[in-house]
């Protein structure tokens, strides 16, 4: 078959519902290089502090809801994206989101390797 669906809900989140949720799409979808996440975020809600260089992959986060901070934790830097707004993050580039605001936030996550 030339295509694959998913939904958000087909695999359990890795978050606990009261942090938000984490779902990755990778396996449901088939993808062999990409990845796709959907990402939700409580207020007050953090992701974990992590970087991509043991997968080599650059990784775009997209606001589908909300706002966000990105956390930029080697550069002492914030940037903040609201609702239909994009960062794109090179493997090395250590992150943290963060959602300071007070609504639940909605992300779409994507990576892949360079």
């Amino acid at each position: 078959m030339g295509y694959d669906t998913a939904a958000k809900t087909d695999p359990e989140s890795v978050v606990p519902d009261e942090f938000g949720g984490m779902w990755f799409l990778k396996d449901e979808l088939g993808t062999s290089e990409l990845g796709l996440s959907i990402l939700e975020l409580e207020p007050d809600g953090k992701g974990k502090e992590h970087d991509e260089t043991h997968t080599d992959q650059e990784e775009v986060y997209y606001v589908v809801e909300g706002e966000i901070d990105v956390d930029l934790t080697d550069h002492d830097e914030t940037v903040t994206l609201s609702t239909d707004e994009a960062i794109r993050l090179d493997p090395e580039e250590s992150r943290q989101l963060h959602n300071r605001g007070d609504e639940r936030a909605k992300l779409v996550l994507v990576g892949a390797p360079l």
